[in-house]
């Protein structure tokens, strides 16, 4: 499959933010009230396109401009034959400016929503509160949602989900249920995050005339997970190249009875491109891990003298360590060893949980040292290396991830179904690619077996963890619905699927 050349990458950006680029792109020029017009066709031509047989349309407009765009989908809606009931949460008389004018534009009644009717067989659109919204829903708004799920009546939502944080994804007390969601030029983090992914439905992105030069000046170094983050740095083995160029990635076996993990990291290793990959086995695991391994070696590895010679030999690129070893001192001083060397760690399960009574040692360590180090954990494990980060309930997934990649000075791979990448730099990915059923027991090992892999092939930290994300996500789709974790290894797609041939981009 030869080099791809793909499209930039979706931006990720806070409401606030995007407050800011609505700004920007109306002082450059741009009409408001055209955005808005943009915005509430492409509300009403999603309606249209998906629920054509629907009896009629319910249209919940709320204050600011969200309520605007709801006027001009009903507006859309009803020139175009569909019935439409247009509700309003507040006087139609207060709302100022574009939106204003779109409600000027509506000729039918409104409805105060007190007097909602939720009629079978229409479709609602919510046009209530976006993305903006970032404190509890009650009163009204609570008896609405509830009558509206209530009435299993499908929901289009106008840029968010009424009831969902923007910003972090978030239930503010009670949410509705979108079948879809539109939103406007860049994505929020409420479409990406869980619960608020789960709540969008299916999220369409719509481009309403502002310039992406608008919205990259006020780039938050936020994006979606895709291959055009970081296809250009994907390892590309030329006609000279060998097993020791491809890199050599060593994984730590737990003992005699905790020994699957490795074998799952080390298979999704070799699978992921790396030229050799090794099994460091205790002695009492030897046995085992000898059995199940043909391509992947296995040598002895007992105690740090054992460490200290293999770390003598620096054609080892990179280090697993955790998966199924054990939470102990050996596995501490092990990863204070392979950090302090220089080398590529990735610490996975029993490797995070082994510093969470201090993590200070292992943070100072990477701070001494050039970024070489992924850590992997899923939100238990996060919560038992960064606590009071975990408990911060101001802080979304995102905003957790960074200060922790900073802290630590590694990348933070914060698993989950709505996986965030961060960088100790401020760059920040979300993976939303991974399908339900790639969560079962031994998927974490196979995803840390990739990373290591890709950072072996000297593929730069965040960039390897993105990846590994994206990778694993695929290899989950691949594999099928109903698939255990000796699947993946051999459903991770060829590393040439996704190279970019825009090397050397800025």
């Amino acid at each position: 499959m030869p080099p791809h050349t793909y499209h930039a990458p979706l931006p990720i950006v806070t409401p606030q933010t995007m407050g800011r680029i609505d700004a920007a792109a109306i002082g450059s020029g741009i009409e408001g009230y055209r955005l808005m017009l943009i915005a509430g066709s492409a509300i009403s031509a999603c309606v249209l396109e998906y629920y054509s047989e629907a009896v009629g349309a319910i249209v919940l407009c709320g204050p600011g401009n969200n309520g605007g765009d709801g006027y001009v989908a009903a507006r859309y809606l009803a020139e175009a034959g569909m019935p439409v009931l247009l509700y309003s949460s507040i006087e139609p008389e207060r709302l100022k400016g574009d939106a204003g004018r779109a409600r000027a534009d509506w000729s039918g009644p409104v409805y105060p929503l007190e007097e909602l009717d939720c009629m079978p067989g229409y479709v609602v659109v919510d046009a209530l509160f976006g993305a903006g919204l970032d404190r509890p829903i009650e009163g009204l708004i609570e008896e609405t949602i509830a009558a509206i799920t209530a009435s299993a009546l499908p929901v289009v939502a106008a840029d968010l989900p009424s009831g969902i944080s923007g910003r972090t994804g978030q239930v503010q007390g009670t949410a509705l249920q979108a079948e879809h969601t539109v939103t406007f030029a860049a994505l929020k983090p409420g479409h990406l995050l869980l619960p608020g992914a789960g709540c969008s439905g299916e999220t369409h992105l719509v481009d309403i005339g502002i310039p992406r030069r608008v919205i990259d000046e006020h780039n938050e170094a936020m994006w979606r997970n895709d291959p055009a983050l970081w296809g250009a740095d994907l390892p590309v083995t030329g006609a000279a190249g060998h097993k020791y160029t491809r890199g050599h990635l060593c994984v730590f076996s737990g003992s005699f009875s905790h020994t699957g993990a490795a074998r799952l990291a080390a298979h999704s290793a070799l699978r992921s491109g790396a030229g050799l990959v090794t099994v460091l086995s205790p002695s009492s695991a030897v046995a085992a891990n000898a059995s199940h391994l043909t391509a992947v070696m296995l040598r002895k590895v007992e105690d740090q003298s054992d460490l200290d010679e293999l770390l003598v030999d620096q054609r080892l690129g990179g280090f697993v360590l955790g998966p199924g070893f054990g939470i102990g001192e050996k596995l501490r001083q092990f990863a204070l060893s392979i950090v302090k060397a220089g080398r590529s760690c990735v610490l996975d399960a029993d490797g995070i949980s082994a510093f969470s009574d201090g993590p200070e040692m292992l943070f100072a360590l990477c701070r001494e040292n050039p970024l070489n180090t992924v850590l992997t954990p899923h939100d238990g494990e996060f919560a038992r290396l960064f606590p009071d980060l975990h408990a911060d309930a101001e802080l979304s997934k995102v905003d957790r991830a960074r200060k922790a990649a900073e802290r630590a000075n590694a990348v933070i791979l914060y698993k989950g179904a709505d996986t965030v990448i961060a960088g100790p730099d401020g760059r920040v990915v979300i993976n939303n690619n991974a399908p339900p059923w790639l969560a079962t027991a031994g998927s974490g090992d196979c995803l840390a077996g990739i990373v290591g892999a890709l950072l072996v092939q000297q593929m730069p930290p965040f960039e390897a963890a993105a990846a590994a994300a994206f990778l694993h996500g695929e290899a989950g789709k691949r594999a099928g619905e109903g698939l255990i974790a000796d699947d993946l290894p051999d459903a991770i797609p060829p590393l040439t699927h996704y190279q970019s041939d825009n090397r050397g981009r800025g």
